[in-house]
């Protein structure tokens, strides 16, 4: 699938941590900046109450469910587009992921240093974007003389590019992100090869302290507010807390969260949220009696899905049987469900929906 969650934000805003709690994989963490320079990877298995059912239902040998793969990025100070605390290392990772998951500190905490002083999620934010639109302004100034070049010697390609370019320009000069440009997919500047940093879309997770009421405080409402304006979502969680708590046995997991009010972990929401930023659909397959979850981007063709569980299924695709996984788990079994013919037959043509359950049939 190869679809990759960037956490951003600034220095100790929490992005490691719970990366940590999202994936289990110990990333370091410190109260001081730039703990985190080389960028971290790991897999976040998604929850999923469909393929837990049919776990029930089915009684496989084996499950494997899907996951998304997250990236750690060190923190953005101001001036990182000019170099500033590392930046054009950190803005080349940035360039490598599809979405962001932009990590806001809404946390007081003494011995955490904040960069800037205090704490402040919306003056954060605008650091960090305007790092990302001042680094793609610079790619597009330099594209655009290259472009009119080419233009000069009769390129009709370029000359397209060129009043694109000048659109993307004149956005970002005046502060807008590329992700708050309606743009259609032909207008879209990976459509044209030019990858754009401010053009990535974005979740906000807006990182707490300790304790229900920090949900409800002020500088989290203001992450909200700002999300909403965006057309953008923003999640709110206690990346502290959650690392403690993946690190517990069930039990003492459950008894850690009803000691601090919490009814439910905020990271499956995170996942959630993350891949639907990502416009993903997950797919089940039940074959060997190993029942899998698979992941592909929205809009996925059956010969592609195919493809991703194996690369010849793809050139080898004659057909898929196709049944919702409600249905199946509505039906009982796969033969009741047959029998009452809602077991489908579909084509190469046939886009794949979201909890679709397929048996591919594939040639030699």
């Amino acid at each position: 699938m190869g679809a990759k969650l960037g956490l951003v934000g600034l220095p100790n805003a929490g992005k490691s941590t719970l990366f940590n709690a999202l994936t289990a994989a110990h990333a370091a963490v410190a109260p001081y900046p730039f703990t985190t320079i080389d960028q971290h990877a790991g897999v976040a298995p998604v929850a999923d109450r469909r393929l837990d059912a049919l776990t029930t239902l089915l009684a496989p040998e084996r499950v494997i469910p899907t996951s998304l793969e997250v990236v750690d990025i060190a923190g953005l100070v101001k001036g990182a587009h000019r170099g500033e605390g590392l930046g054009n290392q950190f803005l080349s990772h940035i360039a490598g992921v599809d979405a962001l998951l932009h990590v806001v500190r809404c946390f007081e905490e003494s011995h955490v240093a904040h960069p800037m002083g205090a704490v402040d999620p919306l003056r954060d934010i605008e650091v960090v974007n305007a790092e990302l639109m001042l680094k793609d302004l610079d790619v597009v100034e330099r594209r655009r003389e290259k472009e009119r070049k080419l233009a000069k010697g009769g390129d009709t390609h370029a000359a397209a590019l060129i009043e694109q370019l000048d659109r993307w320009h004149a956005a970002l000069a005046a502060g807008t992100p590329i992700r708050g440009l309606e743009l259609v997919p032909q207008a879209h500047p990976k459509t044209f090869g030019v990858e754009l940093l401010s053009g990535k879309p974005v979740l906000y997770a807006a990182n707490v302290g300790e304790g229900a009421e920090a949900a409800a405080a002020e500088p989290v409402a203001r992450v909200r507010a700002l999300a909403e304006r965006e057309g953008a979502r923003a999640i709110v969680c206690c990346a502290k807390l959650e690392a403690e708590l993946v690190e517990l046995e069930p039990d003492d997991r459950r008894a850690m969260m009803r000691e601090w009010g919490m009814t439910e972990s905020a990271l499956p929401a995170v996942v959630r949220e993350g891949y639907a930023l990502l416009r993903l659909v997950t797919f089940f397959t039940t074959a060997s009696k190993i029942l899998q979850a698979w992941t592909v981007p929205r809009g996925t063709k059956a010969p592609q899905a195919a493809g991703v569980i194996h690369t010849d299924f793809e050139r080898q695709f004659i057909r898929a049987e196709v049944i919702p996984a409600e249905t199946l788990l509505r039906c009982g079994s796969e033969a009741a469900a047959r029998s009452q013919g809602l077991l489908r037959l579909e084509g190469k043509e046939y886009v794949v929906q979201d909890g679709d359950v397929i048996h591919f049939r594939v040639g030699a």
